[in-house]
Parts: structure tokens; C-alpha cells; sequence
């Protein structure tokens, strides 16, 4: 259950809760980045060059930087589709026009000078969480929402969980501890979800790309958004990470991509690097019991 704005009412593990970012309709206004450093009181992250190469300023995620608005800049290519009235966004409140999707420029004879893909980008709350997994203190746990949070004071700045993360998300602040040299990653704003809030970034964006609510919930809206699009032959609509059974177990944040996921600097197939370990230390103590059996029966042989 969600409150007027939009948060959970009580808490509780049965319902997980998470973020469906469809980036058809990001305008990369950036309201989400803004928010959330505002918010969660961030650090300056590093500058960016916007004068020559991109306007993407933030670069990627990163310790002082939760979310990132991503601005893929494709040369070339035909010119997207108008998704108006047949996409059906009924979601997106009292305004009778949507969003267009994407951005272009036009070119001659159909073809576009470039386009812009806006995506924004954030930790993904996996099911299976490597970061969690190979935390020595306990720092990484699982909340109730069924998200994945650092404790602070409890990080000791080892590094492993930056290693672990399938997608290069969590990162280490500069400096020493204490006050710097622990990992830092969104946390889904968990100190908002207690108090019956939505996260800032899904309450300030305009257009509602980003939203929250029960994972359940918006895996079925972005499947119909999904097949929406397609259906008005938008090309490369597709969905990532809304499949409980993949190499994470699932995500908690989870995205309508227009391109496929290398495009947006995902990777097609992310896997926890921990998750075949239990199978793999069972199979070597097999294979050490098996090695064991044989040298004990030849030595009992030679003996006879």
C-alpha cells in the first residue's frame, strides 16, 4: 500500500518495493541528480567537460554521485516514431500528451543527425547482492523494503563490495576514515521510506520516468508500457532487469531501455560473482573426498 505520496504506509518485508525508470520519456533535466545529492547532502562530484565531447557532466555513478543521468549521443539513424495517443500512458496524470521518445534532430530524407538517448541511472538493489555478500563488517544489509543500504559507521573501507558489484555502481569516497575512505551508494532513500515517503528523485522528476512503488506492481506496468511501444513500432523498446530469475535474482531497480543495455553502459547479462560459490566449495570437497578415497585404497592395496 502507498500513501498520498506515494511512499509506503507500514513497513514490512512481504512487499518489496523499488524503481521502474522508463527512459522514453527522461527529458535529462537532471531534477533526479539534483535531488538527491540535495537530499542525501552529497559531496561536489567531479567536473565534467561539457564544452566538447558530451553533456553529460556527471560521467557515471559513483560515491558522491547515486544518480546519473546518462546523455547517449547517437550519429545517424532513422527517425523515431510518434508514440502520442495509441502508446496509452495512463499513468502520466492530467496532461493528454505525453512526452515524446527520445530526441532527435532532423536530417534529410528521413534520417536524423544524431539522437539523444536520457537515461537515468541508478544502484540497481539486487535480490542477490554481491556487495552484500562479501561484506566482512555487516555494513551492506537488507532492509525491509527489500533494498540494500551501508551503514557508515560500520564500513571499514576494504573495498570488496567495489569489486563484487556487477555493474560499477558502489565506489569508495577520497580520503581516510573516518569521514572519508567508506563506500558510498544510493540507498533508495531509506530514511524517506520509513517515514512514508517516496525517494526524492521519483518525487522530483516532472515526467515521471522514475518510478517507485511494489515491484510487482510496476513490472506490470512497464510490460504494458513495453508492449506499447513496440506495438507502435518504436525500435529497441525493451525491458532490463524486470526478470526475478536472472544473474542477480532480481532487481530492485529495473529500466525501459531504447537500445540494448551496451548502448546505456549496462551490461547484457550481469551475474553475482558469488552466487556459484556454494556449488563450486561443494564440488571441490567432492573432488577432495573422491582423491582421499583413492590414495586410501591404494595405500591399503600396496599394503595387502
Amino acid at each position: 500500500m502507498l500513501n498520498a505520496d506515494g511512499g509506503p504506509t507500514a513497513r514490512g518485508g512481504e512487499v518489496r518495493y523499488g524503481f521502474f525508470t522508463d527512459t522514453s520519456v527522461c527529458i535529462g533535466c537532471k531534477a533526479c541528480e539534483v535531488a538527491c545529492k540535495e537530499w542525501n547532502a552529497l559531496p561536489e562530484s567531479r567536473r565534467g567537460d561539457v564544452t566538447s565531447r558530451s553533456l553529460d557532466n556527471t560521467g557515471d555513478l559513483g560515491a558522491n554521485a547515486w544518480r546519473h543521468v546518462a546523455f547517449i549521443e547517437q550519429l545517424g539513424g532513422p527517425e523515431p516514431q510518434p508514440t502520442a495517443e495509441q502508446v496509452g500512458l495512463e499513468w502520466f496524470g492530467d496532461d493528454p500528451q505525453p512526452p515524446p521518445v527520445g530526441a532527435s534532430h532532423p536530417g534529410p530524407a528521413g534520417v536524423v543527425d544524431f539522437r539523444w538517448l536520457m537515461a537515468s541511472d541508478v544502484c540497481k538493489h539486487c535480490s542477490e547482492a554481491a556487495c552484500l555478500e562479501v561484506c566482512p563488517t555487516g555494513a551492506l544489509f537488507a532492509t525491509e523494503f527489500g533494498t540494500v543500504v551501508v551503514q557508515d559507521d560500520v564500513c571499514n573501507g576494504c573495498g570488496y563490495c567495489v569489486t563484487a558489484c556487477p555493474f560499477g555502481v558502489i565506489a569508495r569516497r577520497e580520503g581516510n576514515l573516518p569521514g572519508g575512505g567508506g563506500a558510498h551508494k544510493c540507498t533508495l532513500c531509506y530514511d524517506r521510506l520509513r517515514s512514508g515517503q517516496q525517494p526524492a528523485c521519483a518525487a522530483a522528476c516532472p515526467t515521471d520516468s522514475i518510478q517507485f512503488g511494489p515491484l510487482e506492481e510496476l513490472r506490470q506496468r512497464a510490460r504494458a508500457r513495453r508492449d506499447a511501444l513496440v506495438a507502435a513500432e518504436v525500435p529497441g523498446a525493451q525491458l532490463y532487469g524486470d526478470d526475478p530469475g536472472d544473474g542477480v535474482g532480481g532487481f530492485g531497480a529495473f529500466f525501459l531501455l531504447l537500445d540494448e543495455p551496451e548502448v546505456y553502459g549496462l551490461p547484457p547479462d550481469p551475474v553475482t560473482p558469488t552466487r556459484r560459490l556454494a556449488r563450486m566449495w561443494g564440488a571441490a570437497a567432492a573432488a577432495g573426498a573422491a582423491l582421499v578415497a583413492g590414495v586410501a585404497a591404494a595405500f591399503a592395496g600396496g599394503r595387502a
